[in-house]
């Protein structure tokens, strides 16, 4: 009886369960039928270079653990990027799921490859390459199964455009770690120093002398420190490598710590290297093929012939026509007697020699002390000009028979001192300038070693003086000049005109230097030298004793000016150089984005006391024909004032190996490097260019 009550009971029960799923089953058919949700798409994609991630074996704690990302481009076209990408592009970024207590290191690169476009430095790899990330597993690695590594990457594939990739990745085993490690770049045992001086980066690498470098290249892995399209110098100074790259001109210019790979050359392989702030040696021995002005390659007699010849040449340029007046009289003594014609000429070759020597090595002095300065830099102090200014109107006075000094030839007196001494000026005031065949040879002499470089600077020297020289040690050309006579006397005076316009240039490049405040005190001092040498003619003529009242008249304007000149000179800033072209001013920035324009682009650096520069630009640069024929062609016009010393300049100028001013280029719309124009502009060469660029 109970247990015939209890069934029914049981049965009930079940009959209500069977009857529930049914029911959830009859539910859940129409949700079913509903399409789900699709997934997120992601942003990127990894299509242009996909990447895969591998892990060597299994982590153990306390141990160097290797991932590997392996990127394979999809088609040729496409390039990645090193970590520092260079002036363009994006470097890795890279994310990993792991637990708080793994330390990850740096990711570890193949040695980059170089790609200019546009002027713009990119460090790239072509073709598949693989980046290892270093782990250090944790205390964690032995309390947990993790299973396998994730991670999310975001990087660039580039090739005519650029396109952001991103990837999801799970680790998994396999991959070819033996291959991969032998492509990383080996980390040096020692360590590299360097140096940040002035404008330029000074590394040194540690490497055996003997070990061959075909075309040496530093990836510097800083970002925003160094021009990374700037050409690179090395130097071997024993078993150091010396590499000078100059900086970015708007980068950070400072770093606690530098690290980078040196490449051996493009397919050479290459080291990593770290380096901290140190002594960086100098001098040493120019390392070919470092991608360095071509000169600075050049077989050292072609070099020595070319500073000889551009010498020579120097004497017929537009920037020795300032001293005319000093050489004229000077050829003149040089009929009086032969023993005093040879002796003149020996004199005068020694004065023109020693002041490029003399030259050459504080232009070598400065440049090692860290100074951004090239050849004329002694014109773009405002002291110096000052002080020649005062001097071309000391000699004036001295042509015009204000005063008599016998100690200088340029007043007849006769002794071989006046013939060095106008030796000395005559190279001092003519040698800013830089002419055919002379620019190649100093643009050399900046990256050769001393003993070599002082060679180039008085080969130089040599050339200035020879036809001179020649006149004092070859009689029938000697005998080709005037007799000796009383004309000379009136000659002298006539040449006082010249020397007089010369001294009214140096008053007008003071002004432009130092503002015209300090123009007009220069001027004062001018005076008051002058009306000094009048007293002192006045008592020469009159037999009596005239340099120590040259003193009294002159002490007060020479403490004037002392005290007045340093304190109104105004350092200008960058200016607006004027021109009928439409031009503007130039930096590194804004030449990159002219030659990005796909337009011809002429850049031309030019300064005030330059008279060879002053000179093509009012035969072939300020003409309505040439403005015209740019504007047809659209060319791009960059100018760059080195009228006061700039850095950046400089530093471009050293690059395109040319020591100093006037320099011409001319980049074709699409061109890896420009054209170097001669330094004598023709009238009709720029409208040729116009129009074949055009």
């Amino acid at each position: 009886m109970h247990r015939a009550r209890i069934f029914p009971q049981l049965t009930r029960q079940f009959a209500a369960w069977v009857l529930a799923l049914v029911a959830s089953v009859l539910l859940a058919v129409p949700a079913a039928a509903q399409p789900r949700p699709a997934p997120p798409t992601p942003l990127f994609g990894s299509d242009k270079i996909p990447v895969e991630l591998y892990a060597a074996g299994a982590p153990v704690e306390g141990k160097e653990w290797l991932l590997a990302l392996h990127f394979t481009p999809s088609a040729p076209e496409w390039h990645g990027y090193w970590s520092n990408p260079g002036d363009a592009g994006a470097g890795m970024k890279l994310k990993l799921d792991l637990p708080p207590d793994w330390e990850v290191g740096e990711p570890l690169y193949p040695v980059p490859h170089k790609l200019v476009l546009a002027g713009l430095m990119n460090h790239i790899y072509e073709g598949p390459y693989t980046i290892l990330v270093p782990v250090t597993p944790g205390p964690s690695v032995k309390l947990m199964d993790m299973g396998p590594v994730k991670a999310s990457v975001d990087y660039l594939a580039c090739s005519d455009v650029c396109v952001p990739q991103h990837a999801d990745l799970v680790a998994r085993s396999g991959g070819d770690f033996a291959r991969w490690r032998a492509e990383i770049a080996p980390l040096l045992d020692a360590r590299a120093t360097f140096a940040i001086e002035r404008q330029t980066l000074r590394i040194a690498i540690p490497l055996p002398q003997g070990m061959a470098l075909a075309d040496p290249h530093v990836f510097v892995a800083n970002e925003r420190l160094v021009a990374h399209a700037a050409p690179q110098v090395f130097r071997r100074v024993g078993d150091w490598l010396v590499a000078e790259i100059p900086l970015d001109e708007y980068g950070t210019r400072e770093a606690a710590a530098l690290a980078g790979i040196l490449s051996f050359g493009e397919g050479a392989g290459g080291v990593r290297f770290v380096a901290d702030l140190g002594t960086v040696p100098s001098g040493g021995e120019l390392v070919a093929g470092t991608g360095t002005a071509p000169a600075a390659g050049a077989p050292l007699w072609t070099l020595i012939l070319g500073a000889l010849a551009g010498g020579l040449l120097l004497n017929i340029m537009p920037c020795v026509f300032p001293i005319l007046s000093l050489k004229a009289i000077a050829l003149a003594r040089a009929g009086e007697s032969e023993a005093q014609a040879r002796a003149e000429g020996v004199a005068y070759t020694a004065g023109v020699v020693i002041a490029c020597l003399g030259l050459g090595a504080v232009l070598l002095a400065l440049r090692a002390a860290g100074e951004q300065v090239g050849w004329a830099f002694q014109l773009q102090e405002p002291g110096v000009v000052v002080a020649l200014l005062v001097l071309a109107a000391v000699i004036t006075a001295n042509f015009a028979g204000l005063f008599e000094l016998p100690a200088i030839s340029v007043n007849m007196g006769g002794e071989k001192t006046g013939a060095f001494a106008t030796g000395l000026l005559a190279a001092f005031v003519a040698t800013p300038c830089t002419g055919p065949f002379m620019a190649a040879a100093l643009g050399a002499a900046l990256l050769l070693p001393v003993p070599q470089a002082l060679l180039l600077f008085g080969m130089l020297g040599l050339g200035l003086a020879l036809p001179f020289l020649l006149l004092g040690f070859v009689p029938p050309l000697r005998r080709m000049l005037p007799k000796p006579g009383a004309w000379m006397e009136r000659f002298r005076r006539i040449m006082a005109l010249p020397m007089a316009l010369t001294a009214l240039a140096l008053l007008w490049l003071t002004v432009q230097l130092g503002g015209k405040p300090f123009g007009l005190i220069a001027l004062v001092l001018v005076f008051g030298v002058v009306a000094a040498l009048f007293v002192v003619g006045k008592l020469q003529r009159a037999g009596k004793m005239a340099w120590p009242a040259f003193g009294l008249v002159a002490a007060p304007f020479l403490a004037f000016a002392l005290i007045g000149l340093p304190s109104v000179y105004e350092a200008k800033a960058a200016r607006a150089h004027q021109s009928i072209l439409a031009s503007k001013p130039f930096s590194a920035d804004a030449l990159a984005a002219a030659r990005a324009s796909g337009k011809p682009v002429f850049l031309y650096f030019t300064a005030d006391w330059c008279i060879t520069c002053k000179a093509n630009e009012a035969a072939a640069i300020e003409r309505e024909s040439t403005r015209a024929a740019f504007e047809a062609a659209g060319v791009q016009v960059l100018v760059g004032d080195w009228s006061e010393g700039d850095e950046a300049i400089t530093a471009f100028l050293t690059q395109q190996g040319a020591a100093g001013v006037p320099l011409y280029l001319w980049y074709a719309p699409g061109a890896a490097s420009p054209e170097q124009l001669p330094q004598v502009l023709t009238p009709g060469l720029l409208e040729q260019r116009a129009s074949a660029g055009g």
